[in-house]
């Protein structure tokens, strides 16, 4: 018997308990107690022995584990088993803690999906790092190509060449143009029944494709000898039209197309992945010569003193930016000198200011990173705090997790285990938890970005960037999974490693850690008051739309529609642009149901301007910057413009007619006094006597809302000034770029119709962009409503989790108090005080949080004011509304335990007990 007992002993003695599951220690330590006993130990001292010889098991074979190579691997590995056996034990938690940590990881994720797209990747060129871009300023000036400071960022051909030929400092120095977007072109392919696009192109220098290091795809890129007068017109193609619009056909090389009226060859197809020098929702599908400009776009400004051109250069190694930029900055004042730009006597006090500052290139000329900086920032904090507000959560559910498994870590505790390799053991379970988040939260990211690009970019096709996770999107994923793992996973588990030997041995689970229950109740105001703040921002955003959407534009959108062409890219002169317009006129009256045919530069709530100095004659020393629109006849009724004091425009106000003009209400406020009629009086840029005023018109809005005391001028279509003695075919801004037909009833058909009638007139005059009134209006609040409707979806799922957490909480204390609510109803306590004591609990937790949240809310709104309409502190309505939400939510949350509670059987209480 005792041979028998001393080998059962030895075999136990050779087991590993970490290799054994909670029940199986337990037999084990119960089993070897025995045998103690039979050899004559008391119970007592049985039970201590038992203990010490698990204890010492672990401790030895911890030892020689660490004496062992690559010992921690083994541990590591031990560890992931482990916690995914816990995991697989409790679908239930798992299951709700992945999908929790998932939608906050895959928000996250989304967001830095365009945060690295827009704002931090660099082009797909070679060696980005040492690209220099002379300038700074994205979108400014282009005319003068200067600040009033005299920073200049844009520049003339001549000054290009001129800088091109005097730094040998740069490898290459590249020129391409500038403006708010690219330049829209008419293409088609030299074969039968291959309808004209229209399409973005762009022109850049004979060494753009070389200074950037990039090779074809197929074909040739554009070089010098492309760039030069009088060369053959030549083309590149982007790699994402040759695949998506020609099916990647060898043929395209070498192939003639239909550019612009013109016949261009296609010489080869840029890179795969290569979308031009700067992010654009509309990237080029060409790539021609500057030298081609002015015979396929008629741009008359190709050789002049026009500002026009970025450029952008690869410095040579070792070359400091310092001295160079000053030895830039004598240049630019030395050749505008030379040409003349700067010559005359008032240009001296500005000489001297005269500048460009020298900033990387290596991400392209940063127009759209500046348009959508702080509103990717602001998103990024926002889905940050949801997803703190998740970890939080996840905590709470771990503490409540952690005293369920008391038994199991008293039991580890009085086996031997050191507390530190307890709390190795369950962070490795959060880890693990939030790396199968991070996993699903991928795919949240993946689909949350195709749902963000549609908000950001509606209607594009090619925006240059993917919803597929990049490898720094997963990389962070993963980064943000392992930070969350450790947030909301280091105080459940150190507080569970606290489990005292002593709880081992008692069966009752009712006592609980003090520090536990302070903890859950401070995480859970915690998310109260997060939640309240996101709520607040979300209204906040939303209030701010509301009023953008709600300002009176002083036009008529009812039954409006926009045709925006583009008669120059189809081959139309100067002189051929009178009688197209007639045309135009007349082919669109004839449509059944329109009403009215507007013909202008641009329209109202479009990203387009045209601004002059004006001088009024009469008013010496006095100018103002001033929008200038041409427009026909019946503009100002076709989009619902209201005349206030003169006349419109008449048919008779020709070329060859009285130079006239019509100004918005701004610009009568900024010259006349209250009272004093504009009418009759002069004006004109630089030479006063051009034109006369013959009406006022309301202020309607023009390219944005925000744009106050807009003043604006509108002259006839093929009105010049009479002071302009330069030859017709050197004015570009006679091109018409809109149509707007005004209809008796709503015209489902009208684009087709419009294509076909402008087909009618000329097969190349296709229609670059067709939308109704309202859906263009709509277009000029896209960051503003993608800001509002996610930091709404955000708030929402906010006060969710937060009021998720806060049943969670309440339910877990109501089941811990379930003997002493027994015992309450038993002496007898009313359904009714049972649940007041509950929802008292819940409310509390809340109230606190709102003591912390509103003060924070009324912080945080100085930072995202910047990015509000005419909002400078939070109003009233929109914290109450937010206070009232979170409280219902913390009355839901509430509720459902107390009436629980308030339900319980006494009787039953007492026998669990």
């Amino acid at each position: 018997m005792i041979r028998e007992t001393l080998s059962r002993l030895r075999f136990l003695v050779t087991r590993k308990p970490a290799d054994d599951t909670d029940e199986e220690i337990r037999l084990h330590l119960e089993e070897l107690t025995e045998t103690y006993i039979q050899l004559g130990l008391t119970p007592q001292e049985a039970r201590r022995k038992a203990r010490i010889v698990f204890g010492g098991i672990e401790r030895t074979r911890e030892e020689s584990y660490r004496q062992r190579p690559g010992w921690w691997i083994d541990v590591v590995l031990q560890d992931v088993r482990y916690a995914l056996r816990q995991l697989a034990r409790t679908p239930a938690f798992t299951t709700t803690a992945v999908l929790t940590l998932a939608l906050g990881i895959g928000a996250n994720a989304a967001i830095f999906t365009l945060v690295n797209a827009v704002l931090l990747k660099n082009l797909p060129v070679t060696d980005p790092k040492t690209l220099v871009r002379i300038g700074d300023q994205p979108d400014c000036c282009v005319g003068n190509g200067h600040s009033d400071d005299g920073e200049f960022s844009y520049f003339s051909t001549n000054t290009y060449t001129e800088l091109k030929k005097s730094l040998p400092e740069f490898e290459d120095l590249a020129a391409m143009q500038a403006g708010f977007g690219f330049r829209p072109i008419i293409a088609r392919r030299d074969r039968n029944g291959e309808t004209a696009r229209s399409v973005m192109g762009e022109f850049v220098s004979g060494n753009y494709f070389r200074t950037f290091g990039l090779t074809p795809e197929a074909g040739r890129l554009i070089t010098d000898s492309d760039d030069v007068i009088g060369a053959p017109l030549s083309a590149v193609m982007s790699y994402d039209t040759w695949k998506n619009q020609y099916n990647s056909d060898p043929a395209v090389v070498g192939s003639t197309f239909w550019i612009n009226t013109k016949a261009v060859t296609v010489v080869g197809v840029a890179p795969e992945g290569f979308y031009g020098d700067r992010l654009s929702p509309e990237p080029p599908e060409f790539y021609l010569p500057i030298e081609s400009m002015p015979p396929l776009a008629n741009a008359p400004y190709v050789h002049d003193r026009t500002q026009w051109l970025y450029i952008v250069g690869r410095l040579k190694p070792g070359v400091a930016l310092g001295p160079l930029q000053e030895k830039i900055n004598a240049h630019l004042r030395q050749v505008f000198l030379d040409q003349g730009s700067l010559s005359a006597a008032k240009d001296k006090d500005f000489l001297p200011r005269v500048h460009a500052t020298l900033s990387p290139g290596g991400a392209g000329i940063q127009s759209m990173q500046e348009g959508y900086a702080s509103n990717l920032h602001l998103l990024m904090g926002v889905s940050g705090l949801v997803l703190l507000i998740a970890c939080a959560n996840i905590a709470n559910l771990l503490l409540v997790r952690g005293m369920a498994r008391k038994a199991e870590m008293s039991v580890r505790t009085a086996l031997g285990a050191m507390r530190g390799r307890i709390v190795q053991q369950l962070l490795t379970e959060s880890l693990v938890l939030s790396l199968l988040s991070g996993l699903a939260g991928l795919i949240v990211a993946y689909l949350g970005t195709r749902a963000l690009l549609l908000l950001a970019f509606p209607g594009a096709q090619n925006v240059p960037i993917h919803a597929t996770p990049s490898l720094p999107v997963m990389g962070f994923a993963i980064g943000l999974s392992l930070l969350t793992g450790v947030l909301f996973g280091v105080a459940p588990a150190w507080i569970a490693a606290q489990a005292q030997p002593v709880d081992a041995l008692r069966s009752t689970t009712r006592t609980t850690a003090a520090g536990a229950s302070l903890l859950q109740r401070g995480l859970v105001i915690l998310q109260a008051a997060l939640s309240l703040v996101l709520l607040v921002v979300a209204g906040l955003f939303s209030q701010s739309l509301g009023r953008l959407q709600g300002t009176d534009l002083k036009i008529q959108t009812k039954n409006r529609y926009i045709i925006h062409i583009n008669p120059q890219a189809a081959g139309y002169s100067q002189t051929q642009l009178e009688a197209l317009f007639h045309t135009m006129e007349d082919r669109f009256h004839a449509i059944p149901g329109v009403l009215n045919v507007g013909i202008s530069s641009y329209t109202p709530m479009e990203d387009n301007n045209n601004g002059w100095g004006f001088q009024v004659e009469g008013i010496p020393n006095q100018s103002t910057a001033a929008s200038i629109i041409r427009t026909n006849a019946e503009y100002f009724n076709a989009v619902g413009t209201r005349l206030i004091e003169g006349r419109g425009f008449t048919p008779q106000d020709t070329s060859t007619a009285p130079a006239v003009g019509i100004v918005n209400e701004s610009f009568a406020r900024r010259f006349f006094k209250p009272g004093e009629s504009p009418i009759g009086h002069r004006f004109g840029a630089g030479a006063p006597n051009d034109f006369q005023i013959v009406g006022v018109v309301e202020d309607s809005v023009y390219t944005s809302v925000r744009w106050k005391n807009h003043r604006m001028v509108f002259i006839p279509l093929m009105r010049r000034s009479p002071s302009d003695t330069s030859p017709i075919e050197k004015d570009d801004t006679l091109y018409a770029g809109a149509i707007v037909l005004q209809t008796s009833r709503p015209m489902s058909d009208l684009e087709s119709i419009s294509r076909h009638t402008l087909a009618g007139i000329n097969p190349n005059l296709t229609v670059v962009k067709f939308q109704t009134f309202n859906d263009q209006i709509a277009d000029r609040f896209t960051n503003e409503r993608l800001l509002a409707r996610l930091t709404s979806l955000f708030g929402i799922l906010a006060l969710l989790l937060a009021t998720i957490g806060l049943y969670g909480v309440t339910a877990y204390h109501v089941a811990r108090r379930t003997s002493e609510i027994g015992i309450r109803m038993a002496l007898g306590a009313e359904r009714l005080s049972v649940v007041a004591m509950v929802m008292r609990g819940a409310i509390l937790q809340t109230v606190v949080g709102l003591a912390i949240g509103i003060p924070v809310a009324l912080l945080c709104v100085r930072y995202v004011k910047a990015q509000l309409y005419e909002i400078t502190a939070i109003n009233p309505y929109v914290m109450t509304i937010a206070i009232a939400t979170l409280a219902a939510a913390a009355c839901i949350a509430g509720l459902i335990p107390a009436r629980r509670a308030a339900s319980t059987d006494p009787a039953q209480a007492l026998r669990a007990e």
